[in-house]
């Protein structure tokens, strides 16, 4: 007679064979019962007979790294009753059982539900179904080639692999961007630091996490101690992370200032009572708890750059201090594939900010590797950023070393300064860097016309002059810089071939207000023939354009604004776009409307606009009646200009 207790002491094996009950290793298994309050809740009307009663699966396993993810298991004796067809039996069937506790527990927690059928290894069936939080439905868990998983993993195997289900990402994002909301409502209310010393707040109790005893042992320090802790964890993690001494100082200083903030060692009586433990282990509990899973999983993911970014939007003024605007992922994603980016390529970055090029490049050319010794390569000498801004370079550096490479190649200093330029381009031959090939930017913005040793086509130069010859340089730049005539227009092309410009979403940096282009230049290949003479009447004629610059009209990402959670994929429709976008530029494609190609020199606009041609099949009778319109409110708008001027 078959008996559901074997089932679950075979399933007690198998996950002892997978060391989930290994000591220290913060899994916790309860069967039938759960000690967790939330879980008690949501559980407290789950009963499979549909009474309205209490109920829980044979093993609810939960991991204290990650409060908000969970793994059940729900058994039964026979094969045969592994699944219904409808998977709505849960009294009766395996599966059935997992996912109806599954979408009770769904409402507050990632729910990862396995179903084991079977007395004997001979006969078990195994069935794992991700049930995202708050999500409409589940999914079967697959692997990372889509093949569905049909066997019992280690907990670190389900993780990962729930982890990156696209609905869990996006979710686990949102769930951030949230957070980040609250925290800087502490920050903000409690902490009352610098605009620029936030996120170096949050970057630095991540490092600090690092630090196992600290991780461990920081809830039980008075509000006193909490920030000498704090900073001497994130000390004994640089001087494990392999940095120079120089640079190891230059990262302490910002972090060494934050510790000595008085609200964050001692806060006045009112802030005290709310938070008795003090404001620095507020902030750092629940950086843990909501942040610290997230890093651990999402190593593509700029998080340091995400809080710098959120907190920038409740600063005052234009929103973006000392002109530091940061790329959104997706586009930093998008300048990899623009370049078709490969293991064997070296990537500067000489306008680092928190590092969110570097990382993407990191993670594209990772995916490719093969072996440790290229993964290790990659880490250690592809890696190259730049960043003057101290407070900037902290956060860069703290960001590479949470993923535990890049860190050894990062430099503080002007992009201008010849030695360090010197350095770059003639790496020491033992050291183990190459000249890069691949250059990343976002420079900063000038603030002002007066700042025209500070145009950004100038940083743009410097990184080309950097790269080796024919290396392929990829920047985002206002628009403004590209339309008009100017000196460095002309002192770029003069030694720099202008491959491409693609003319960007308006509100690509929402909140800040700057619209942009990504231009494409191929180092150290003149954009221009030479000059000629006309031997009659000896006039000079002037250089002219070797090659066609393709143009292209990227105006539509199909991210959208939302009130909460600012400019997301809200449909999905990235991807496609960015396919499209990515195999029309490769493929030197031209279409009425969205691509063009003309020869093009530094008296001319560097825009799609001013070279595409009009897909008059696209255009509709409101289309027509809008541009009437925009052009009668013009004329009228313009002639009361007039009148107010006194002009005929």
């Amino acid at each position: 007679m078959s008996n559901e207790r074997n089932t679950e002491n075979l399933v007690r094996d198998l996950l002892r064979e997978k060391q989930y009950y290994q000591h220290d290793n913060q899994i916790i298994i309860e069967e039938q019962k759960s000690q967790i309050k939330r879980i008690q809740s949501l559980l407290k009307s789950a009963s499979k007979k549909k009474t309205g009663n209490v109920g829980f699966p044979e093993f609810i396993i939960s991991w204290q790294t990650d409060p908000n993810f969970l793994i059940i298991f729900e058994c039964k004796a026979s094969p045969k009753r592994h699944v219904s067809p409808n998977k709505d039996h849960p009294k009766d069937f395996a599966l059935d059982g997992a996912l109806h506790y599954a979408s009770y527990l769904s409402k507050e927690f990632t729910v990862l539900a396995v179903a084991v059928s079977g007395e004997n290894l001979s006969e078990m069936r195994v069935s794992n179904y991700l049930y995202p939080c708050r999500g409409e439905s589940y999914i079967p868990l697959c692997n990372e080639s889509g093949i569905i998983v049909d066997t019992i993993l280690s907990f670190d195997e389900y993780y990962r692999l729930a982890s990156f289900d696209p609905d869990v990402e996006r979710k686990r994002h949102q769930d951030l961007i949230l957070f980040s909301k609250k925290l800087h409502e502490i920050i903000w209310s409690a902490a009352k630091i610098s605009e620029s010393e936030k996120p170096l707040l949050v970057s630095g109790t991540l490092i600090a996490l690092m630090y196992e005893p600290f991780l461990k042992t920081f809830y039980h320090y008075s509000p006193e101690e909490m920030p000498k802790k704090w900073l001497e964890a994130i000390k004994e993690v640089l001087d494990r992370a392999d940095i120079p001494s120089g640079k190891k100082n230059t990262m302490l200083q910002p972090y060494a200032g934050i510790a000595g903030e008085p609200n964050l060692g001692k806060p006045d009586s009112k802030i005290s009572k709310k938070y008795p433990k003090g404001v620095l282990y507020e902030i750092v509990s629940r950086i843990n708890e909501n942040v610290w899973p997230f890093i651990n999983v999402y190593h593509n993911f700029d998080v340091v750059g995400h809080f710098y970014g959120e907190f920038l939007k409740y600063t005052g003024g234009d929103k973006k201090a000392l002109g530091i605007v940061l790329t959104p992922r997706h586009i930093t994603e998008l300048f990899c594939d623009i370049v078709d980016l490969k293991k064997t390529d070296t990537v500067l970055d000489i306008c680092a900010g928190t590092g969110g090029f570097l990382i993407s490049a990191m993670q594209a050319m990772m995916k490719q590797a093969i072996t440790e010794e290229e993964r290790t390569n990659i880490k250690k000498n592809q890696l190259i950023g730049i960043e003057n801004n101290p407070k900037m370079f902290a956060l860069a550096a703290s960001n590479m070393i949470l993923r535990g490479d890049g860190k050894a190649n990062l430099h503080q200093s002007s992009c201008f300064m010849s030695n360090l330029q010197d350095e770059v381009k003639n790496p020491k031959p033992d050291s183990g860097l190459r000249r890069p090939n691949v250059g990343f930017l976002n420079p900063p913005y000038a603030q002002s016309k007066s700042d025209a040793e500070l145009h950004e086509l100038y940083f743009v130069k410097e990184m080309l002059d950097m790269l080796e010859p024919n290396g392929t340089g990829v920047a985002i730049i206002p628009v403004s810089c590209v339309i008009a005539p100017s000196k460095a227009k002309t002192e770029i092309i003069k030694y720099h071939r202008l491959k491409a410009v693609m003319s960007m979403p308006s509100e690509l940096f929402y909140p800040v207000g700057t619209v942009t282009c990504i231009v494409v230049f191929e180092a150290h290949e003149s954009h221009l023939s030479p000059a000629t003479i006309n031997p009659i009447s000896g006039e000079e004629t002037p250089p002219k354009a070797r090659k066609k610059t393709w143009f292209g009209y990227w105006r539509n990402d199909g991210f959208e604004k939302t009130k909460n959670l600012g400019r997301i994929d809200l449909y999905e429709r990235w991807q496609d776009i960015k396919r499209k976008w990515v195999d029309s530029y490769i493929n030197n494609e031209v279409h009425a409307g969205e691509a063009a190609t003309a020869y093009v020199t530094d008296r001319d606009e560097w825009v799609a606009e001013a070279y595409l041609q009009t897909d008059y099949s696209k255009i509709t009778k409101n289309d027509f009646e809008k541009v009437v319109r925009d052009y009668a409110l013009f004329k009228l708008l313009y002639s009361n200009d007039l009148l107010r001027s006194g002009e005929k």
